[in-house]
């Protein structure tokens, strides 16, 4: 299938979107991102509510840091060099997941290969494929009290990634409550998945076409901002 945005398009939009979801909360919040494109979340965050944790044990994560500008000390949890907010603080592993197994986290950002439509969440590895261990991920998804997925709607062979049920080992059953994807937003209610916004490069039938799980249809169904 030919992607209907482009790659990196697709991440920025993924991660546009999730900053603006939490902005509009308007209420202090503690995040922790993932490795991948949720780490993308930071460069659009604008808010002094909005403290994101990272898992190495850094509150305060600011956006990616320019050339230049960059401290190879200071890393988020994929090894990339980030920027400082105010109040930036730093703990040891234990503290970190302290916080994050405590449920003081309100929110997780992460990536999926797989997201069932029950809310299952299939994301630390593939049989057979580079085997890298689960890291926090299973924490993150149980710990946190809300969990979103930032993923591609399709994998790179083209193959759907919301799918009917995980087919790869599953990191935690039930668990998500939000999907992003360049293509749509789906909410979790209960383990049922509806599809809130759709964006406009597709129709209704297109993106059933291209999605594995069944879903129900938000009547108040919009367009997705891009």
């Amino acid at each position: 299938m030919t992607d209907l945005v482009p790659k990196e398009q697709a991440k920025t939009r993924i991660a546009r979107w999730i900053a603006q979801e939490f902005m509009s909360q308007q209420r202090r919040l503690f995040i922790n991102l993932g490795v991948g494109t949720p780490t993308l979340v930071a460069n659009y965050i604008r808010s002094d509510r909005i403290f994101l944790q990272a898992e190495n044990g850094m509150l305060g994560v600011g956006p990616r840091a320019p050339s230049g500008q960059v401290d190879p000390l200071l890393i988020n949890a994929g090894r990339e060099p980030v920027t400082e907010t105010p109040g930036c603080c730093y703990f040891d592993s234990a503290t970190s997941f302290g916080m994050i197994r405590g449920g003081h986290i309100d929110a997780t950002v992460i990536g999926a290969f797989e997201v069932d439509e029950t809310g299952s969440i299939a994301n630390w590895i593939i049989p057979n494929g580079r085997q890298m261990g689960v890291g926090g991920a299973m924490d993150l998804v149980a710990g946190a009290r809300q969990v979103v997925v930032a993923m591609p709607h399709c994998s790179g062979s083209g193959k759907p990634k919301l799918v009917r049920a995980c087919t790869l080992p599953v990191t935690g059953f039930n668990e998500a409550d939000l999907v992003v994807t360049e293509l749509a937003v789906f909410r979790f209610y209960e383990t049922r998945m509806v599809l809130t916004e759709m964006a406009p490069e597709i129709d209704l039938d297109g993106l059933k076409a291209i999605t594995e799980a069944r879903f129900q249809v938000d009547p108040q169904l919009r367009t997705m901002a891009v």
